[in-house]
């Protein structure tokens, strides 16, 4: 599943240069739609096109939807809706998952959405390295004509269909072969321009089976939030994907040049400790940490107070949202005895590899001075994201302490993973994930709740904020999306009006 690359997101980003990145004002009054070109700042630029390969939350958020699409789709208020097929069923004993089809979809190639097309994009993705675990319960995929997809399961998978309405479902036109520079399907854009690392560009599908009039798309990438700010007031920009500099929006409020958007998000920012460290395997060290910080204090400082406190990895929009935010209050004098029990009265030094993102080095900085209060040294390094932080921590976890956001919906399940980064063992945290998704529907939301109590008590990481969703665009933009229920930043409706 996916970190953030902004939102840290993902969510979660790295800023780049904008360089050969035109502004609207080129656009004239007279311009169709198709010549209008709207420009966004984003953070967290890709390095590659690659869904296949990498989990990098930036590659979804330009391609899912937009590029590619998928059977059903997350909408804004986080219900499942049709996409590529009609209609679906899924069997009484949950072994048989059927859908229908819209024999009108086609890929911008020209070539229809086959049944075939579909067996042959969901098998190719059931082998990748970053999705093969969310479609694991695909024993095999059926096509009894052009418009009809039978998925037989191996067992009940309550997770499926939303999996399967995110990265690893998406719908890639079988003629492409090089993922990683080269993104085709159903969508109604195709990628036009790409440069790893700093931009991306989206064109009109050449031939669009949705409605067309859409503008051309060119995603611009920000490290610096100040600098991605005044590109919105000087023009350069016409929107910035998440505003991260929340003292900022007083420039904005009110003024009917802009317009600012607010939602909610699946980004749940943690302070992801590496269970595996002597120190951190300890359960009295890890939830001396968590009182030793003042989340709201640093909700304050990174957010201006905006975000949701949160006490497990769950937000409050999942029908198995249970307030744990209370958990583990702020006590750096309990926090104290607790360190001293578990034999580091005299102190303790850890290394905190956070991932160089605004919001991430914010917060590293309020939770180093914290814990510093109560006899932790925390050595600070701040690693270039996505690529240096995946390679250090999310595939080497080669860290102690860190911080970005998680923004997959449902993301819980990753904490049953004990090769996951976070390297969390807990037998029964796992044997309710297991039930949640392969035991009767009516029960999942009960155990997942039981779940998410697991990782507040065993302070499993830091849960600090859950990211709030604040979109700035100038005011001639429509159709943007108030939330982030999916990983898609979603273009489909987005418009220019002049």
């Amino acid at each position: 599943m996916r970190v953030q690359l902004k939102a840290a997101g993902v969510a979660a980003a790295v800023a780049l240069s904008a360089t050969g990145i035109a502004g609207c004002q080129s656009t004239d009054e007279g311009a169709s739609a198709e010549e209008k070109v709207i420009t966004i700042g984003a953070t967290a630029a890709p390095s590659t096109l690659d869904l296949m390969t990498n989990n990098a939350a930036a590659i979804p958020q330009v391609l899912l939807y937009n590029v590619y699409e998928t059977l059903v789709r997350v909408d804004d208020s986080g219900k499942l809706v049709s996409l590529l097929a009609k209609s679906w069923q899924l069997s009484g004993n949950g072994l048989q998952l059927t859908f229908h089809l819209d024999p009108a979809a086609h890929f911008a190639s020209g070539s229809p959405v086959t049944s075939a097309a579909v067996k042959s994009s969901l098998e190719r993705m059931a082998k990748s390295t970053a999705n093969q675990d969310s479609l694991k319960a695909i024993k095999a995929i059926r096509t009894p004509d052009d418009n009809t997809v039978i998925l037989d399961l191996a067992h009940r998978d309550n997770f499926l269909l939303f999996n399967l309405a995110s990265t690893a479902g998406v719908i890639i036109d079988p003629e492409v072969k090089d993922l990683a520079t080269q993104a085709q399907g159903s969508g109604p854009y195709v990628v036009s321009e790409f440069t790893p690392g700093h931009s991306v560009t989206l064109s009109p599908s050449p031939k669009p089976w949705h409605e067309g009039g859409r503008p051309t798309i060119k995603f611009s990438y920000y490290s610096d939030a100040t600098a991605q700010t005044a590109a919105l007031m000087s023009g350069d920009l016409d929107v910035i994907s998440d505003l991260t500099t929340p003292e900022a929006l007083s420039r904005f409020t009110g003024n009917s040049d802009y317009r600012v958007l607010r939602g909610t998000t699946n980004g749940e920012v943690v302070l992801g400790m590496n269970n595996d460290v002597k120190a951190l395997s300890d359960k009295r060290v890890r939830q001396a940490i968590l009182m030793a910080i003042d989340r709201k204090g640093l909700l304050d400082s990174v957010w201006d107070g905006q975000g949701t406190l949160i006490g497990s990895m769950v937000p409050p929009t999942d029908p198995w949202y249970k307030d744990l935010s209370k958990t583990w209050p702020y006590d750096p004098a309990r926090a104290r005895k607790l360190l001293a029990e578990a034999g580091y009265a005299n102190g303790l030094k850890l290394r905190l590899r956070t991932a160089a993102l605004p919001y991430a080095t914010s917060a590293s900085r309020v939770v180093t001075s914290d814990l510093a209060k109560i006899g932790i040294t925390v050595e600070t390094e701040e690693l270039e994201f996505p690529a240096r932080w995946l390679d250090v921590v999310y595939n080497h976890a080669d860290y102690d302490l860190t911080i970005v956001a998680h923004v997959e919906a449902r993301d819980i399940v990753n904490w049953a993973n004990p090769d996951y980064y976070w390297r969390y063992h807990n037998k029964e945290f796992n044997r309710l994930i297991q039930s949640a998704q392969t035991g009767p529907a009516e029960r999942t939301n009960e155990n997942l709740m039981k779940a998410s109590q697991i990782l507040a008590t065993d302070a499993a990481g830091g849960f600090l904020y859950l990211m709030p969703k604040i979109t700035v665009s100038k005011s001639d933009i429509t159709g943007l999306q108030h939330n982030a229920a999916s990983l898609s930043f979603d273009l489909t409706k987005v418009r220019k009006s002049k």
